[in-house]
């Protein structure tokens, strides 16, 4: 055989490598579809290596990434899989048992991993044991192919019966897989996102939330508006895929160091008597200055009602919240029961909450980075300790109780962008949740802090929104904001990173003024 049949040949291997992991993979993605979206091939080992990754890799990650991570993660492990492929695909010219052990690994691995997840079920296996019968079946088609077309024969010739009698007959079946693949896929992708919720309305509030006032942000271009709203809400998770929930089936059960273990449906949370209350959240990857922070309305039952109802002991300290996946957030009993509006929320600015929202029930726990108090999905409460039990971030880790950190943010002029000299506004938002912002001071070019104008107050656990008129001359410019809440505590000025318990130190931008 000449070097440019051999070339031809090992290109067609590899293609057939690559296209059996891919067929594999989009029937397999096709099942979880059916079944359960999180067992998905790709989405389980992606989960998996969520889990395994160190803390400090994923705050590189978040910072570096934003939300756009888990679509980086999923890309490099949809990427090393078809690298690997393709060399299994060239290995299996001389030695066909290699590209067969390597289809059957690819998907005992991610049936492994979907089996290994906090909630799976034995069906979890389906999308994996799939993904394994339709690469083989793809593999041996494509092999048989290519041996059909070949001028001479070898070892793949003599393994697989010959199927054709030209590089066409190869085209045609490659092309045709490549279509398949995607077309089997995309319905798969569409059946993982089509849960309706069937939910369209909710109850009037029996304690309502008054009025929303004006905000800032008609007047003053480039800041923040006073409620985020619900598509604009930033959403930060491990998970690979928004779990789908059904508002009939899902239960809320609240269990372990308890007088009374009790279940609520869906529809009995709905009947109790539901409060309105105006709440930031933060989550603790944020860094000073980002935008990993929102402002709603959030509806929902009295967390400490709840609870009360249960009996909770007194030797309880953690409030252990489960979602539907599995995944655990450990919340302080002290700050659960200090009288704080914690919420299970089931509405959000006026709706029932959005499926990547935590739909059909999320904790809400103003003064509280999220990882320690606002599990979505939420499906079981467990009082309980921290010397028994251990929520997935603590075992990474992280801090146990994270209130908060007072912090302001400049949202206009952007970074490093360039503005008009004359009469301008340096405006943002600031926050200091449970204690409220009593101010915001802002230095311009090092000069000594100004007061800047305060928003609308909507409360100790929502954020301010702030301006300052600035007469801005040509140059560049450095400014400073800083937030002092109304303890009177000043927002520090030493830097610290998000792990373990939220970033602190003092945003800094840069402009140019022409």
């Amino acid at each position: 055989m000449g070097i440019r049949t051999a070339v031809s040949a090992s290109w067609r291997h590899a293609v057939t490598g690559v296209l059996a992991a891919v067929a594999g993979i989009a029937a397999g993605h096709l099942v979880a579809g059916l079944t359960n979206p999180a067992a998905s091939p790709v989405l389980a080992v992606g989960s998996t290596v969520i889990d395994a990754t160190p803390t400090p890799v994923k705050e590189w990650a978040v910072a570096h990434f934003g939300t756009n991570d888990k679509l980086i993660l999923l890309g490099s492990v949809t990427l090393v899989t078809l690298l690997l492929a393709a060399a299994a695909g060239v290995l299996g010219r001389r030695r066909p048992a290699v590209a067969v052990s390597f289809v059957v690994v690819l998907a005992a691995l991610a049936t492994a991993a979907a089996l290994t997840r906090p909630v799976a079920a034995p069906a979890d296996a389906l999308p994996g044991v799939t993904a394994a019968v339709v690469g083989l079946g793809v593999l041996v088609l494509l092999f048989r192919l290519i041996d059909g077309g070949a001028a001479r024969g070898g070892l793949a010739r003599s393994a697989y019966p010959t199927a054709g009698d030209s590089r066409r007959s190869f085209l045609l079946g490659a092309t045709g897989v490549a279509v398949g693949a995607v077309g089997v896929a995309a319905l798969g992708q569409k059946l993982a996102g089509s849960g309706d919720t069937g939910v369209t309305t909710l109850p009037a509030p029996r304690d309502p939330a008054p009025a929303l006032p004006a905000g800032l942000e008609a007047r003053v271009d480039g800041i923040s508006p006073l409620r985020t709203s619900n598509a604009a809400f930033y959403r930060v998770d491990t998970n690979l895929v928004v779990p789908r929930v059904s508002a009939d089936r899902w239960r809320l059960r609240i269990t372990g160091m308890v007088d009374h273990e009790l279940t609520f449906s869906y529809r009995d949370l709905l009947a109790m008597p539901l409060i309105e209350r105006d709440i930031t959240m933060t989550c603790v990857s944020n860094e000073v200055g980002g935008g990993y922070v929102g402002a709603a309305r959030w509806l929902g039952v009295r967390l400490s009602d709840l609870l009360e109802r249960a009996g909770v002991h007194a030797d309880a300290d953690q409030l252990l919240s489960t979602a539907t996946d599995g995944f655990t957030i450990g919340t302080p009993m002290k700050v659960v029961r200090d009288g704080r509006d914690a919420l299970v929320a089931v509405g959000m600015n006026g709706k029932p909450l959005p499926d990547k929202h935590g739909f059909p029930a999320r904790l809400v726990t103003p003064g509280l980075y999220g990882f320690v108090g606002a599990t979505k999905w939420l499906t079981t409460l467990t009082a309980t300790t921290y010397a028994k039990d251990q929520a997935y971030w603590t075992r990474r880790k992280w801090a146990t109780d994270a209130p908060i950190k007072t912090s302001a943010r400049i949202d206009t002029p952007r970074p490093l962008s360039t503005i008009q000299a004359g009469t301008t506004a340096i405006g943002g938002v600031a926050w200091a949740q449970h204690r409220g912002v009593a101010g915001v001071e802002v230095s311009i070019d090092g000069r000594p802090w100004q007061q800047a104008t305060l928003g609308p107050d909507v409360g100790l656990d929502y954020w301010r929104q702030w301006y300052l008129p600035w007469k801005a001359t040509s140059g560049r410019h450095q400014l400073r904001a800083r937030a002092i809440d109304r303890t009177g505590a000043v927002q520090t000025d030493q830097r610290a990173t998000p792990f373990p318990s939220g970033s602190s130190g003092i945003q800094e931008v840069i402009v140019l003024v022409g």
